[in-house]
């Protein structure tokens, strides 16, 4: 029995210990687990819009259509704050659009990439970006849209939208996309 307890506990020292590791991964991406689909309140201007974004008489603001004349096939982008995968009310409209057009043909299949600025490691970014294409599908299927359509994946800052290291590229690249497969 002794030497039974003796190869136990080892192998129990190293499961806590892993445990331990994995847990220490997941406190350094401050990421919690959302019930629902966190939707922020805020007013402001677009990404890369501010300042020195837009001359001295001209509108920060751009109409974009996102009904069902849009093009399908080009994707569709959400953006983020720093360090956040909340989704802002401006992006509402081209959520539900993009929902009503996957769910008008259940036979349509869209991907959602969530990406990052270049601030971060590689596994933090890539959890970041993770969260971001989650809560974006998972938004999507609250608006009537099957699990199996939608595919929720990471690139972290492997794939920048803008190259630079000022806010602008960064504000340009804490993005989600939706893209029919």
């Amino acid at each position: 029995m002794m030497t039974t307890q003796k190869t136990k506990t080892p192998l129990a020292l190293y499961a806590a210990a892993a445990l331990l590791l994995l847990a220490g991964c997941a406190s350094k991406v401050p990421l919690a687990e959302n019930k629902g689909v966190p939707i922020e309140n805020r007013t402001g201007t677009a990404p890369g819009a501010g300042a020195g974004g837009a001359g001295a008489g001209q509108s920060a603001v751009t109409t974009v259509n996102t009904g069902a004349a849009a093009s399908t096939s080009a994707p569709r982008i959400v953006y983020f704050d720093f360090d956040s995968y909340t989704i802002k009310d401006e992006y509402r409209p081209l959520i539900e659009s993009s929902a009503r057009a996957a769910a008008g043909a259940r036979s349509k299949r869209m991907t959602v990439e969530g990406h990052t600025d270049e601030r971060g490691g590689r596994e933090y970014n890539l959890a970041l970006g993770q969260k971001r294409a989650e809560t974006v599908a998972r938004a999507m299927s609250l608006l009537g849209v099957s699990a199996d359509q939608v595919e929720a994946v990471s690139f972290g800052k492997e794939r920048p939208a803008a190259q630079g290291s000022d806010e602008a590229a960064w504000a340009k690249n804490r993005r989600a996309e939706i893209k029919e497969k």
